[in-house]
């Protein structure tokens, strides 16, 4: 039975409850799926507006790594000064508008995800292995919309009876990250003070997210953020997987 860390990385969980992950780039590769869909969204799109600058690998981090779906589309509309109209939550995904592209990404990941599946990090699964053998609880929170769908491909769906996604945070009216609000609901949802449980992220505005909170600590991942980005962004400590922490 593996262990969790009785070393300097321990201070990051010792006296904790609970576990909070988010889901792509910490325990599943799906953030490479994502950006790839993100990619192939926003290619497609500006085609359409040649003025714009095109779409650079350094835009997923910046505008849309780790936020909901269509903060995403808003912010990186933004980042080239396009305005488009919001149309419908669920606006038909050939549509030109906030909802439309949010829409037409979900489509191009929900057919990548489809056809190829989805293996969660190896590291990670030992680490979720050796929480619950040390009797701490564990749960999702993700902006993501697929979440549920995403752990059932990768096989971790009965690893995490509490799942906090975008479906969800859209029911309960809270706002997504960098606000701490879905941690926040996750930690209730176990019954556990914010105080007593850990979040696990490798996006800034998730890291952002544990820090504005009152939790026990915030571990990031880096999975290409940066370290010192997730450091000034209010990681406690910085791993590049979890199997570090083994």
């Amino acid at each position: 039975m593996t262990e969790l860390p009785n070393g300097a990385a321990a201070e990051a969980i010792s006296g904790a409850s609970a576990i909070l992950f988010d889901l792509d780039g910490v325990l599943t590769p799906t953030a490479i799926v994502h950006e790839r869909a993100w990619q192939e969204l926003f290619d497609g799109f500006l085609k359409t507006i040649p003025e714009a600058p095109g779409y650079r690998e350094s835009d997923y981090f910046d505008h849309v790594d780790g936020k909901p779906r269509f903060d995403g589309v808003r912010d990186f509309l933004s980042s080239r000064n396009i305005v488009l109209p919001e149309g419908p939550l669920d606006d038909d995904p050939a549509h030109n508008t906030v909802h439309g592209l949010g829409n037409r990404k979900n489509k191009v990941f929900n057919d990548i995800v489809e056809a190829g599946g989805v293996k969660p990090y190896e590291g990670s699964v030992r680490f979720i292995d050796a929480a619950l053998a040390r009797g701490l609880k564990v749960a999702v929170v993700s902006s993501s919309r697929n979440a549920p769908a995403v752990l059932k491909a990768a096989g971790l769906s009965d690893y995490f009876p509490v799942v906090v996604d975008g479906v969800v945070a859209v029911a309960e009216g809270l706002p997504g990250k960098p606000s701490p609000a879905t941690y926040e609901y996750a930690a209730r949802l176990l019954g556990l003070p914010s105080e007593d449980c850990v979040v696990v992220e490798d996006a800034v505005s998730g890291v952002q997210a544990g820090s504005a909170g009152s939790f026990h600590s915030v571990i990031g991942v880096d999975r290409g953020a940066g370290r010192q980005t997730l450091l000034a962004a209010g990681a406690t400590l910085v791993v590049n997987d979890l199997e570090e922490l083994l």
